[in-house]
């Protein structure tokens, strides 16, 4: 007998892959709204940047958590399973079935297994980090984040600032190591969670990934950065996309330049993406169309 449980069905994928299509198609088949797990989709400002939804396909379904904050404001993994487990109870109203899409692992991990219960980071915490981050580097903040945690130290992707930076936010705030606060224990969820990711041949993904960043340039990313390159020290604008159009509106590189070096890093990207995805059995391989 099929589950009469509700379900949630994940569409994740590197970037570039085509699972916001996928989703759309599925959502506008099933009658639901569709979740975004994108950690840069919910700010506002930086629709092309981000490639957010655009206004015809936000039109055919309800999209949530995409361009619902401030560039200025703080977000965690931890906020979004939170907001995400208080929202499913209203839209299991509308359809026994909802989906999620989106390609920030840190949000789809925190509802496929759940997420450790964090303390709260406060604003001279965060500012702290992001200052020593941007004035001395990533080592600086490594060489913090070993002394007090050297055992997460060994454990993380070095070369990731973002989880680097978190776990030190993590370690000054608690009095604690962030090691100790990692549990790993996996939530049982009250409905059924079916996920799939958006699996295309090496060649193809970079050549989507390639063609998509001159459509973004051509539908003005360059002049969306520069109306807030004055907000360069947040959070929300240190990722791929902004920082090398940032390069150009200082004059440190030419466009063309910049073009190549978006598409190489949005490569690299999603390289990484597929490696996280293809360490998760409970994330199904899927040929893009085949829902």
């Amino acid at each position: 007998m099929a589950s009469r449980r509700n379900k949630l069905i994940i569409i994740t994928g590197p970037t570039g892959s085509g699972k916001s299509d996928t989703a759309l198609q599925l959502a506008r088949r099933v009658g639901c709204d569709i979740i975004s797990a994108d950690s840069r989709q919910i700010y506002r400002g930086l629709p092309i940047t981000t490639a957010a939804p655009n206004s015809e396909q936000l039109a055919q379904v309800r999209h949530h958590f995409v361009g619902t904050l401030d560039l200025d404001q703080y977000y965690s993994a931890a906020q979004f399973e939170a907001d995400v487990m208080a929202l499913l109870p209203s839209l299991w109203e509308k359809s026994r079935v909802q989906i999620m899409c989106g390609g920030s692992m840190m949000y789809v991990d925190a509802i496929m297994r759940g997420i450790d219960q964090l303390p709260t980071i406060s604003d001279e915490v965060r500012t702290y980090c992001m200052d020593l981050y941007n004035a001395e580097g990533l080592p600086a903040v490594l060489a913090q984040l070993d002394n007090l945690d050297p055992e997460y130290g060994r454990q993380v992707d070095r070369q990731n600032h973002r989880r680097v930076i978190h776990a030190l936010e993590i370690c000054l705030q608690s009095g604690t190591t962030y090691s100790s606060l990692r549990t790993g224990r996996i939530v049982e969820r009250p409905f059924d969670i079916e996920a799939y990711y958006i699996d295309l041949p090496r060649e193809q993904l970079f050549e989507r990934i390639n063609a998509r960043v001159e459509r973004m340039l051509a539908a003005g990313m360059l002049d969306e950065v520069a109306a807030v390159a004055h907000l360069r020290h947040l959070n929300s604008l240190n990722t791929v996309g902004v920082k090398e159009m940032l390069h150009v509106i200082d004059g440190d590189w030419t466009l063309s330049f910049a073009t190549a070096r978006l598409q190489k890093n949005t490569r690299v990207y999603a390289k990484k993406q597929l490696l996280w995805l293809r360490s998760r059995p409970a994330i199904r391989p899927l040929a893009a169309g085949l829902i």
